[in-house]
């Protein structure tokens, strides 16, 4: 195509305007006008999907980088490893707007940081930083393992720093450190379990929408949105929710050998506590600042001098003690937004060790 020919095709875009002395001929005018028509309707019809995430572009961009080693207190001595648990407690990676950036699932960052601790002879105690609601209870266990397991095969102590928010799994997660310390301000407990469950048979009935769900068994779609839960069918559903929650007291129960089966039982009713209620309930040794759980770190590991460390991938920054994980690449929209935090941290249906005051 000529030049002269691309010109001219522009000029159809932006409608009345002479070329070279010439006047564009009203076939193009109509033209331009109709693909302006287009353009907005495509523009509308994919804006909204867009907002609400309707739909993703999967971008792959390969595997995580390496773990790097950031000092981030202490200039001498032998090393204490930081970790930090943050955000919903999952096994999954959670993808970011559009798809475009991850953040690493909790269960496999945690692992992937205490296997490059044990490889290092000079890492004498750890030292969690916990600031979650809590999680799936699959991944809160799998974490309070991960970090249980570590310590009795490197005999090494570990400590439990309790930031702004350390409820249910956060908690149960807490469990493995001999002392846990909360920062004045911490909210914690939460002990139990939640199965988050809607029906929309009532707004189906009244748009004349039918369920034409077919299944193997009358219980296979247990807890489905479709219908309304059956007596028997929650029945069965809150047997499986006194089975995770009493796992839950037990774990509570090992971290904490100074309380009674009854009194746990009595602190689980899902309440969140404050600090000093924390620390009245027997849930928490001691308040203190981050600095305040170092301290008591180096105290339990023998240490009069240490140097703190953090692990961190590719552009993820360690500056201090407070920095804290990066969250993946998303887009500020307010509607999405909102409407995302009224739902559950996870995908699919799941019981939670999560502290979620939005399904009250």
């Amino acid at each position: 195509m000529t030049q002269a020919r691309w010109r001219n095709r522009l000029s159809l875009f932006r409608g009345l305007r002479r070329w070279e002395g010439r006047r564009v001929p009203r076939r193009g005018v109509v033209l331009a006008a109709r693909w302006g028509v287009w353009c907005k309707l495509a523009l509308a019809l994919l804006l909204p999907a867009a907002l609400t995430a309707c739909f993703q572009v999967l971008i792959p961009l390969g595997g995580p980088s390496p773990l790097r080693e950031s000092v981030v207190a202490g200039k001498r001595g032998p090393k204490i490893v930081m970790i930090q648990i943050d955000g919903a407690i999952r096994d999954e990676d959670e993808s970011g707007a559009f798809g475009i950036g991850t953040r690493e699932a909790t269960v496999a960052r945690v692992r992937a940081e205490l296997e490059l601790a044990g490889q290092d002879d000079e890492v004498k105690a750890l030292l969690l930083r916990i600031n979650t609601p809590g999680g799936t209870v699959t991944a809160s266990d799998i974490v309070y393992r991960e970090i249980t397991r570590f310590k009795q095969d490197h005999k090494i102590p570990v400590v439990a720093q309790l930031m702004g928010l350390a409820t249910s799994g956060g908690y149960y997660v807490a469990m493995s450190a001999d002392t846990i310390y909360a920062h004045p301000t911490t909210l914690t407990g939460s002990i139990g379990v939640i199965f988050v469950s809607v029906n929309f048979a009532g707004l189906m009935e009244k748009l004349g929408v039918e369920d034409q769900t077919i299944v193997s068994g009358p219980r296979k779609d247990t807890g489905s949105v479709l219908r309304r839960m059956r007596p028997e069918e929650r029945q069965q559903l809150q047997g499986v929710i006194d089975q995770l929650s009493a796992r839950f007291q037990d774990v509570v129960a090992q971290g904490r050998p100074g309380l009674s089966r009854e009194r746990i039982h009595e602190l689980a009713d899902g309440r969140v506590y404050t600090a000093e209620e924390a620390k009245q309930a027997g849930l928490v040794d001691a308040i203190g600042y981050l600095e305040d759980g170092i301290a008591e770190t180096k105290r339990r590991a023998g240490l009069s001098e240490a140097r703190v460390v953090t692990y961190h991938r590719g552009r993820e920054t360690r500056e201090n003690i407070y920095s804290e994980v990066g969250a993946p690449s998303r887009l500020a929209l307010s509607g999405p937004e909102i409407a995302a935090s009224l739902l559950p941290p996870v995908r699919g249906p799941a019981f939670l060790y999560l502290w979620w005051p939005a399904a009250e």
